[in-house]
């Protein structure tokens, strides 16, 4: 696969996008419902891989199940760990449809077919089986979004290995349909006041149970009508969003408290990665700069291939 980051204009998928996005939630809430709690909900998520989504093995059936939402072939794939398989065409259908296929085969999966069925985070949530309008699916457009994945998804990695801190996996986020990494600075932070339209209090209070700096990447929607990368802190230290952070094209948005950087500005620059990872650095600094971070107890140089960590 070229290393090229694609053009994804957001419009002309939107209707696309929001299928694809409530298809994650269905796929989601199966690894969510069979999965232990892991700190953050990260147990929830899921993850790039060679040609899609996937939710890595959850127990569940026969010992384990993956699900893979193949964006090159445009199929949803399941494996179970006695070996068998199952699938079904990625096409122009309505959630209810893809909630009936999805029940139908992790039924043939001998894997568990209960989860919450009502969309989470996005508004005017109608219950998955429920949801009857006819979708369309823009092939050409989802295997592009993808592509830019599997960019985002190569320098989120290498961000997050110049950290020995805590610092979660680089994973999608269906719920806000985002693609994320986050730093902790090792301290609680001040509990969460909650109120995240469709999220129960709850798991927004122990997603941020501790102070983070979390940067990631969102294909449109969610307070940007454009692809973009984003960068915030909790609690956002005072002075945040008046830092200097690179490149030009990145700024801060008051509505959303968080700096914003267009996803056209990578993609057009002569060093798309590193103009990416300037974002990144530039804005986790300024969290644990105005933070108080104990930085020098936390950082380290980026990994490199086949190269033991310095001490």
């Amino acid at each position: 696969m070229s290393l090229t980051w694609p053009d994804i204009p957001y419009e002309p998928w939107r209707e696309t996008c929001s299928a694809l996005h409530l298809y994650t939630q269905i796929v989601g809430k199966y690894r969510l419902a069979r999965t232990p709690w892991v700190n953050h909900s990260w147990h929830a998520t899921l993850y790039v891989n060679a040609r899609g989504f996937t939710t890595g093995a959850v127990p569940d059936g026969p010992g384990s199940v993956e699900i893979v939402l193949d964006l090159l072939d445009h199929a949803v794939i399941g494996a179970a760990s006695d070996g068998r398989s199952a699938r079904f065409d990625l096409a122009p259908m309505s959630v209810a449809a893809f909630h009936m296929r999805f029940v139908d085969l992790l039924r043939s999966l001998g894997a568990t077919a209960e989860f919450h069925g009502i969309p989470n985070e996005v508004p005017d949530p109608i219950p998955f089986a429920e949801d009857q309008v006819e979708r369309p699916y823009d092939a050409e457009a989802v295997t592009r979004f993808f592509r830019a994945c599997v960019c985002v998804d190569r320098v989120l990695t290498r961000f997050r290995t110049s950290f020995v801190g805590k610092v979660s996996p680089v994973h999608l986020f269906w719920g806000s349909f985002d693609m994320a990494v986050t730093r902790f600075s090792g301290r609680l932070a001040p509990l969460h006041p909650g109120g995240v339209p469709g999220l129960p209090d709850d798991v927004t209070r122990e997603a941020y149970s501790h102070e983070v700096s979390s940067a990631g990447f969102w294909p449109g929607g969610g307070g940007v009508d454009f692809p973009a990368f984003y960068s915030y802190a909790y609690p956002t230290p005072p002075g945040f969003g008046e830092a200097a952070v690179a490149p030009d094209a990145a700024y801060f948005d008051t509505t959303l408290g968080e700096f914003v950087l267009p996803y056209d500005a990578v993609r057009r620059a002569p060093d798309p990665d590193a103009t990416l990872m300037a974002f990144l650095e530039s804005t986790y600094r300024a969290a644990a700069d105005r933070g108080g971070w104990n930085r020098p107890r936390l950082e380290c140089p980026a990994g490199v291939p086949r190269r033991p960590r310095p001490m």
